[in-house]
């Protein structure tokens, strides 16, 4: 097929322009012909809530992209739908996360669809985390002009049919992030990183309150009490940086957290990642989590809550634990169980078996599948 595929692409950064280069080049091994239609403004700077919206390091597997769409400007979006037209592509794929990219998807997918070209979006989230006026407006803009959709989990899957009870669709998981370098020994990667603890522990990903390091910074209060122990807070404030060092420093745990409060390049995830015992995903609310796949390609065990997709992610007591949101106690329970039974070898071995589950051929599979369907249907077999 020849595929058109918007989103955010090098040089943006984050999970989503991952997802986009990951997504590109397994499409490409399976022989089909893909164009990246990037972004010439992804979030204008006024609403951004983060240092850059750039990659500072490595661009991770480089994939050409044509920079064209701004998410804030109806006037591009319907010259560039106009324009994109003359591609005759067979398909348009998008990734969906926020509903503010609703207008501008919605828009393009509108334009494209007045030729052959059929629409498929890619839901990552349908109801967002943190909700703001024109939310259901914007989902429902998008969702009327795409043909096809791939839910990531099953929370995902519920709201989408609530938007379209008839939708077709697949549901696959995120697959594996698999564009870092390899697992290092820890030994190493704590001498480059300088630590120098026993036991340690990590937070990864951007800081947003939905995440719950509020939460993990209480339990961390209460494990503190009976063990020596580390944790590593690593990742871009999207918020109030100070109060949660003011947070950090009223539970009496300053002296046992170290903060690395910036956006970690693909070329250093590894050593991150290695360095730690178990990654510890607090969430409050949650439809899946890239952090959890990433984990898994470094077959590293997680501590998460039981929210959105992460306990049909994280098994357990085979790749983590699993325990109920917003429960500092429990929370601490869970990771002093975690050294006290010396759980991490059991777990890393739980980890690795699980992440053959969340290939990209899965995810290409579905996509290759549903677009050769010809009629509707509510619910199409899910890809082997």
């Amino acid at each position: 097929m020849k595929i058109l595929l918007f989103g955010p692409a090098y040089p943006l950064r984050g999970g989503m322009a991952h997802f986009i280069t990951m997504l590109y080049s397994h499409l490409t091994q399976r022989g089909h012909t893909v164009e990246i239609i990037n972004f010439t403004r992804q979030y204008p700077a006024i609403v951004f809530p983060g240092k850059t919206q750039e990659e500072s390091g490595e661009g991770g597997v480089p994939v050409p992209s044509t920079t064209l769409i701004d998410s804030i400007n109806p006037l591009n979006w319907v010259a560039n739908g106009i324009k994109l037209r003359n591609r005759n592509a067979d398909l348009v794929i998008s990734t969906y996360w926020l509903p503010f990219f609703g207008p501008s998807s919605g828009t393009l997918h509108k334009l494209l669809r007045r030729g052959k070209t059929k629409t498929l979006t890619i839901l990552h989230n349908v109801v967002p985390h943190e909700r703001r006026p024109g939310d259901i407006v914007f989902t429902k803009y998008l969702f009327r002009h795409t043909d096809y959709f791939i839910a990531q989990s099953e929370s995902v899957e519920k709201d989408l049919l609530k938007f379209v009870p008839h939708a077709r669709f697949k549901r696959v998981s995120l697959p594996m992030f698999d564009l870092f370098k390899d697992r290092i020994p820890k030994v190493e990667a704590r001498k480059q990183l300088g630590i120098t603890d026993e036991k340690v522990i990590m937070f990864f990903g951007y800081i947003r309150p939905y995440k719950g390091l509020h939460i993990l910074i209480d339990a961390m209060k209460i494990v503190k009490e009976t063990m020596k122990i580390r944790l590593l807070v690593c990742g871009e404030f999207y918020g109030d940086e100070e109060k949660y060092r003011a947070h950090i420093k009223n539970a009496g745990i300053e002296e046992i957290t170290t903060v690395i409060s910036d956006y970690i390049p693909n070329e250093k995830v590894h050593i991150y990642f290695s360095a730690v015992d178990v990654v510890v995903q607090p969430y409050i609310s949650a439809t899946q989590s890239a952090i959890a796949q990433i984990a898994y390609y470094f077959s590293s065990p997680v501590i998460a809550t039981r929210v959105g997709a992460l306990p049909e992610v994280i098994i357990h007591e085979k790749s983590g634990l699993i325990v109920p949101p917003n429960d500092p106690q429990q929370l601490a329970e869970a990771i002093l169980r975690f050294y006290n039974e010396n759980m991490e070898a059991k777990l890393m071995v739980g980890a690795s078996e699980e992440r053959k589950k969340y290939t990209w051929d899965a995810m290409v599979d579905a996509i290759e599948q549903l677009t050769e369907q010809t009629t509707a249907s509510r619910r199409l077999p899910s890809p082997k």
